[in-house]
């Protein structure tokens, strides 16, 4: 079976006398920054539609989970089956319409439900109950401020509609124009935060993924500046060899050409 293979091969490179060096020497904490970076290597691997490489990143990232749980069972801890098992056991729990006997009607009705699944889970643990409880500080912060925003929303806590988002965009845009006059980096960064989570809320009205739309963003301006070097190099010249405006003409006719 593939996954015991994988399980021994896990085994096997932390063998303290036999294995491998730099897997041995590793902890949950000096793994964890890899693991999110796998899982943005797969995030990418679907943006891109390459399926092959969707495959390879899924076991890039699956391997990162057996790595984390042999730590674990090296310590007395857990094993691999027991997160299996854990995962097994709350999808069953927080899906009573299917493995049990509770009704849904809608997608929506079941995010309510699973919230209240969460909440409930959360309670029995002992865990904090406050309505901004259980949102993962390693989140990307866009993630992080548009779920905060989420959260705070349930107990009413929000803008109506999204009008009311971007007055306060605006709001947060003079704010910062009056923190750059000042010429205090402290509170031009403090006010550029603000903006960037006023953005997130925007986002979270418009039912857009902010991580996403950034996302695209940054592939189009990649895809435009590529664009507009390859015009350049047809003449023999880098960006930093013309103008400011030759580079705006160039741009903007990248921009007719990519979309």
């Amino acid at each position: 079976m593939s996954i015991a293979r994988l399980l021994e091969i896990m085994v096997r490179l932390r063998d303290p006398r036999t294995g491998c060096p730099w897997d041995r020497e590793q902890t949950w904490s000096s793994i964890a920054p890899h693991t999110i970076e796998e899982a943005y290597e797969l995030a990418d691997a679907i943006a891109r539609g390459q399926p092959a490489h969707v495959r390879d990143e899924l076991g890039d990232l699956l391997f990162q989970v057996v790595f984390q749980a042999r730590i674990a069972e090296e310590h007395g801890l857990f094993r691999f089956d027991d997160v299996a098992a854990a995962i097994s056991d709350k999808l069953e729990r927080r899906h009573p319409h299917v493995f049990g006997e509770a009704s849904v009607r809608s997608a929506a009705e079941q995010t309510v439900a699973w919230e209240a699944h969460k909440a409930a889970e959360r309670s029995a643990r002992g865990d904090a109950s406050g309505a901004l409880d259980g949102v993962a500080l390693g989140l990307p912060a866009l993630t992080r401020s548009a779920k905060l925003g989420q959260r705070a929303a349930r107990v009413g806590f929000d803008w109506p509609d999204v009008t009311g988002v971007l007055d306060k965009m605006r709001e947060e845009i003079d704010e910062l124009q009056t923190a750059l006059a000042s010429g205090q980096a402290a509170e031009v960064y403090e006010e550029l935060g603000d903006l960037l989570f006023s953005i997130a809320q925007a986002a979270r009205h418009l039912r857009v993924d902010p991580e996403g739309a950034l996302r695209d963003a940054s592939a189009k301006f990649e895809r435009r500046f590529r664009q507009m070097e390859a015009r350049l190099a047809e003449r023999g010249l880098d960006p930093a060899d013309v103008t400011a405006e030759e580079l705006e003409a160039l741009w903007a006719r990248a921009k007719q050409e990519t979309g």
